[in-house]
């Protein structure tokens, strides 16, 4: 089945737009003129695009209507809507690519699909911890308490994604500022006002002479420093690609000061969300800490968890498997000591991770507060030296100096 947009008329000539599934364009228009509608325009609606050829920030993975969807579908469940009628509802409330996957589902439930494997089929929408949570709850017979379990972590996991992106966002606006100035004084006020004092055959001071090499740089040669910084970039973002790359990113990333300790809190917070709630639905903690490691983005912690998974799998306690890999906090590895001895590893991981929610909230405000006036002063710096190296000649010719 697919989706198929139309444009069309009702009896009262009333024009209508909508969405239909069927399995050829032929079949769509058969439906809809079986609703006594005199159809304009029928097209097939692509539910999901590849888009593995651009960087992950690029791709769109739909994670708040996600929430929604999972959010109301466990409410609906939950008050007695049966799971099609249920679909349907929170299909209306959407549009675009999203309204189609949601409308392939239904469509795939009602021919006797389970949820999770109609969710399996659309990967650039649902990843696999909403897949294997839905597919447990589906086995158990608990699927409302599993939806449930499954939007609080979905929120939980968004809350701490936006506050971390909060905290950058006026630190790189300051700094954007910064470059855009710079840019503006050195190709247009910079050049304007030293073309007089070159006819006059007056000598320059060296500030003068460093911002006018600058400016001539960015005016002659704009087209290579374009050039060359796309090219870092992509040539950044391929590096980033390979496995060594990566790992000496994330490695670096973790060392840097303040910044590599709110990541590396960021994703234990992550995993200890991932691993809680699969282990509160029924999936065992080698399974959990599989899937965990998919939704870890740190390749080093990726490998940690991976070494850990096989150390366990093998025999090992899961405090000597993560104290082995030596990528861990103390305070991570006593937690998980202390919740395998007294059975409540779910119960420790969630207060784990409202500890290091609360960690991360605080390291993301003082970044913030280091990189406010730190940006704030290298700008003020950056633009007094050339309005400094620009006036000092005029000054100078003036006999102020």
């Amino acid at each position: 089945m697919a989706v198929f947009a139309y444009k069309a008329f009702e009896s009262g000539r009333a024009a209508v737009n909508g969405t239909v599934t069927a399995d050829t364009p032929r079949q769509a228009r058969d439906i809809l003129r079986a609703r006594g509608l005199t159809i304009q325009q029928v097209w097939r609606q692509r539910a999901t695009v590849s888009l593995s050829w651009l960087p992950k920030p690029i791709r769109r993975r739909h994670t708040a209507e996600v929430v929604t969807f999972v959010r109301e579908l466990a409410t609906l469940l939950a008050v007695g809507i049966p799971m099609l009628e249920a679909i349907d509802t929170i299909a209306k409330q959407h549009h675009g690519r999203f309204h189609a996957v949601l409308l392939l589902i239904r469509d795939r439930v009602s021919s006797g699909v389970g949820l999770a494997e109609a969710m399996r089929e659309h990967p650039a929408v649902f990843d696999e911890l909403c897949i294997n949570i839905v597919e447990v709850g589906e086995s158990a017979g608990t699927l409302e308490t599993a939806l449930e379990r499954l939007a609080d972590f979905k929120e939980r996991s968004l809350r701490l994604k936006n506050r971390v992106a909060s905290a950058l966002v006026y630190p790189c606006l300051v700094l954007g500022a910064g470059v855009v100035v710079s840019i503006f004084l050195m190709t247009f006020v910079v050049p304007n006002l030293l073309a007089t004092l070159q006819e006059a055959g007056r000598p320059l001071p060296l500030a003068t002479r460093v911002v006018q090499t600058v400016s001539d740089l960015l005016l002659g040669w704009w087209w290579l420093i374009g050039a060359a910084a796309v090219a870092a970039v992509l040539g950044a973002g391929a590096i980033g690609r390979t496995p060594r790359g990566r790992w000496a990113i994330d490695k670096t990333t973790l060392r840097m000061p303040i910044l590599g300790q709110m990541v590396r809190k960021q994703s234990i917070v992550r995993i200890a969300m991932v691993v809680s709630t699969l282990m509160k639905s029924g999936v065992s903690f080698v399974r959990a800490i599989q899937i965990a490691q998919n939704t870890t983005k740190n390749l080093v912690l990726r490998r940690a968890l991976s070494a850990c998974e096989k150390a366990v799998y093998a025999g090992s306690d899961i405090s000597e498997a993560l104290d082995d890999t030596g990528v861990f906090p103390p305070m991570v590895i006593q937690v998980f000591a202390a919740g395998q001895q007294s059975g409540r590893l779910e119960e420790m991981l969630d207060r784990l991770a409202e500890d290091y929610d609360q960690q991360v909230a605080t390291a993301a405000h003082r970044l913030t507060s280091i990189l406010e006036p730190v940006l704030i002063l290298a700008l003020a710096v950056m633009v007094g030296f050339i309005a400094f190296a620009t006036f000092m000649p005029i000054l100078e010719a003036g006999n102020v100096l």
